[in-house]
């Protein structure tokens, strides 16, 4: 399977993040593209900047989002509006755009993280916080753009090194505070540190955010083969280490050329109890909290009785909201869980322009060649509706037409 491994020894930052991974995507330029699909950032708003350059003898990537509005900078060159945003906002902008389904939980999430770490410190509820920087234009680009390049890459697996979380002071909307600034510290609960180097802030609450979620496990580079690196910069120098992150794609063992090997948990539970109309509303709540599926099986339970076993396959991270949901919405008394090895074809999404519209089409490939495309159901579902023709003429009609 594939592993990023973050070399944190400098720190790390929502900048020096994507710009160490623009270094391992084939087309840079995907950035670009998925953070147009933002529909409420207006494009004359920002500027995103993609430099090569070098930094201390380091030939790497510098990303930079320049504002068209007064702003003030922020470590690691991350500017930030005066311009308030509450949570709800944010989720409104994400939610309403047309990114991935996979990138759109994962910034939503992340933001509701980053709440409830101000709401922390600030001894408040995530729904009151105002976003002061992290609600900024530049901050919501570094966030949805870190999960866009993880798309990008397939998700694969992150190991991560201890972090360097710098020292000294850093000065922010609320005064001169000590090193890791308190949103920061939170967020990095649980998780690796060391401080090194000359005083400053060298890991940023966008930086620990990205390790809180990304990260699957600290520790050494694991063993492997190294198929692609490079560093990203942030702008900030000190005179003893660059501002920068490493990135490294390993190919490590038990890879299989050709497919993704992820890990998944699989929640189950027997029921003899509950309204059969009631598995609707469960099911629904268990996709919208981003299960990739859900079913039911006919079983026969205890004295004879029939009854349903209901199954979620979720990522391990979500697997304890997922069984929340179940044990909240359905009647059963405990569910089970199984860790599995999935083995799937790579693919992406693209968008095809067609006669009756555009339609998000998923592309499936082997062996670096196509396998199938198929439309999306729900843009096949829309655009029969809107041209009043049945699915199957509208579905043979895009087909003919991309294929």
């Amino acid at each position: 399977m594939k592993t990023l491994y973050l070399d944190c020894f400098a720190g790390i930052a929502g900048d020096m993040f994507i710009g160490a991974l623009l270094n391992l995507v084939p087309n840079p330029e995907i950035i670009r593209d998925e953070i147009r699909k933002i529909h409420a950032l207006d494009p004359d708003e920002y500027e995103i900047v993609i430099e090569h350059t070098s930094r201390s003898g380091l030939a790497g990537i510098n990303f930079d989002v320049h504002t068209h509005e007064h702003h003030h900078e922020h470590e690691h060159g991350e500017h930030h509006h005066n311009h308030h945003r509450h949570l709800h906002d944010i989720e409104a902008m994400i939610s309403g755009s047309d990114l991935s389904q996979r990138v759109k939980r994962e910034t939503l999430r992340a933001f509701s993280l980053l709440a409830e770490a101000e709401a922390h410190v600030h001894g408040t509820t995530p729904d009151k916080i105002h976003f002061h920087e992290v609600g900024a234009v530049d901050s919501i680009i570094d966030i949805a753009g870190a999960f866009v390049l993880m798309e990008a890459l397939n998700w694969p697996r992150v190991i991560c090194s201890p972090v360097n979380i710098g020292s000294g002071t850093v000065e922010c909307a609320h005064g001169v505070l000590p090193v890791p600034a308190p949103a920061t510290e939170y967020l990095l609960h649980g998780l690796p540190v060391f401080a090194a180097g000359s005083p400053m802030e060298r890991t940023t609450p966008t930086g620990a955010l990205l390790v809180k979620i990304l990260a699957d496990g600290f520790g050494v580079m694991p063993s492997g083969k190294i198929i692609a690196s490079g560093f990203g910069f942030g702008n900030r120098e000190s005179e003893d280490m660059p501002n920068a992150l490493r990135a490294m794609m390993i190919e490590t063992a038990g890879e299989i050329a050709g497919f993704v090997r992820e890990k998944l948990t699989l929640i189950e539970c027997n029921i003899d109890d509950m309204n059969p109309q009631d598995y609707e509303t469960v099911c629904g709540k268990l996709f919208g909290a981003g299960a990739l599926d859900v079913w039911t099986e006919n079983i026969s339970m205890k004295k004879s009785r029939p009854g349903v076993k209901l199954c979620c396959l979720t990522v391990p991270d979500e697997a304890v909201n997922m069984c929340r949901i179940i044990l909240r919405d359905t009647t059963t008394q405990g569910v089970r869980l199984k860790d599995y090895d999935r083995l799937r074809l790579n693919w992406h999404v693209e968008e095809a322009d067609t006669s009756l519209g555009k339609i998000h089409v998923k592309v499936t490939e082997l062996d670096g060649e196509t396998l199938r495309s198929v439309p999306e159901y729900e843009d096949v579902k829309a655009v029969a509706a809107h041209h009043n023709i049945p699915m199957w003429e509208a579905r043979n009609l895009i087909l003919r037409e991309i294929l």
